[in-house]
């Protein structure tokens, strides 16, 4: 497990783009945390390292999944508005988790029973205003120590 402090959302995005850089395809990872613990800044990051802009990567309250064309697919996919495990079965997530591209879930929490074993599984926890405490599990174990 990693562990990182961020004292501002560009520490997130950035911690964010480092672990992009290391997600092959068919890599889940999972993002946990409260309300404006920072998972949209996270994924901003992640997303950032396949090239596609930080304006283009939405909240729950526009889309629920994103599919972005990018080698590999990056597929981003916000469970906010999710209630019962049955809506995000009807969802067709499934389909993506293990796929040709890489696929990030926030508020992983709602799917966690159905995630693969070999989630990357990100926390984020608020300390104060504008101070965060990220941890990460599962990247080392697949052998990318570069985070």
């Amino acid at each position: 497990m990693k562990k990182y402090i961020s004292r501002a959302p560009d520490e997130t995005k950035e911690i964010g783009a480092r672990l992009g850089k290391l997600l092959v395809k068919g890599d889940v990872v999972a993002l946990y945390g409260e309300l404006g613990a920072g998972k949209t800044v996270m994924v901003k990051g992640i997303a950032g390292a396949y090239g596609i802009d930080e304006r283009d990567v939405v909240s729950a309250s526009f889309t629920i999944i994103s599919e972005y064309n990018t080698s590999p697919p990056f597929v981003h996919a916000d469970l906010y508005r999710v209630g019962k495990t049955e809506e995000f079965l009807e969802l067709g997530l499934w389909e993506y988790l293990g796929g040709e591209g890489v696929t990030v879930i926030e508020w992983a929490e709602k799917a966690d029973e159905g995630l693969p074993d070999s989630t990357i599984r990100v926390r984020l926890r608020l300390i104060d205003e504008n101070t965060r405490e990220i941890q990460i599990e599962g990247i080392d174990e697949k052998g990318r120590h570069n985070l």
